[in-house]
């Protein structure tokens, strides 16, 4: 079995580990015989597909269409968000919960003006 990486970190994506992935391939329409490429698949780690969906819309009708789907599938269910947040506070190791970090940003920022 090959090793899955995310197409935007480059990140090793574990197998049975938490991901999007993204199937793509092409047919022809209304053309006899009809051609089909075969399938290609290409995989994001859960914070890539949340970062992705997120930001402002790629360029190019491919990208768009794919960061549509991804969009929705982040929106459809909380669990890719959890795992996102759950891989972020590993690697990191300094991403709060967002609760009480109210008090630690204050001694650690001070605003500007």
């Amino acid at each position: 079995m090959q090793p899955i990486f995310c197409l935007r970190c480059r990140r090793e994506i574990e197998v049975g580990h938490k991901s999007v992935a993204v199937y793509m391939f092409a047919q022809t329409v209304g053309v006899k015989p009809r051609q089909k490429s075969s399938a290609q698949r290409i995989c994001f780690c859960p914070q890539c597909a949340v970062s992705l969906a997120m930001g402002l819309p790629p360029e190019g009708a491919l990208n768009m269409a794919a960061w549509d789907m991804i969009r929705d599938v982040v929106s459809a269910e909380p669990s890719l968000n959890q795992a996102a947040w759950e891989n972020l506070r590993g690697v990191v190791g300094l991403l709060g919960s967002g609760e009480d970090d109210s008090e630690r940003a204050g001694a650690r920022f001070r605003r500007a003006g």
